[in-house]
């Protein structure tokens, strides 16, 4: 075989190897940090669900919990005072973890 023939031979074997080397460098920097970003999503939403969920049914339990079990405390006038109580309960609840949300995102960095 001529050295040109080789030479041209061996020069697209090494072009076709490049090729391939960038296409699988390509996918291993973004199809994976995609996936983990997508996984990350998935598993944070559904905590979110399940934490609106269990807020609002704690916040329900005690607005229940303030009419029902504390007598003739909140009866007549005071009958909006459990509201009340529950939506300072909730702005304290949001508060505090707006805070915890606010630290943590400072401290990571």
């Amino acid at each position: 075989m001529p050295k040109a023939t080789q030479h041209a031979s061996e020069a697209k074997s090494d072009v076709i190897e490049l090729v391939g080397m960038v296409k699988a460098y390509a996918i291993q920097e973004t199809v994976g940090p995609l996936k983990t970003i997508g996984r990350t999503l998935a598993f944070g939403s559904a905590a979110a669900i399940c934490f609106g969920i269990a807020s609002v049914l704690a916040l329900v339990a005690l607005l229940r919990a303030l009419q029902g079990e504390t007598g003739t405390v909140f009866a007549g006038e005071w009958s909006w005072v459990p509201y009340l109580l529950t939506v300072v309960g909730a702005v304290v609840g949001l508060g505090l973890g707006a805070a915890f949300a606010l630290r943590s995102g400072s401290e990571s960095r």
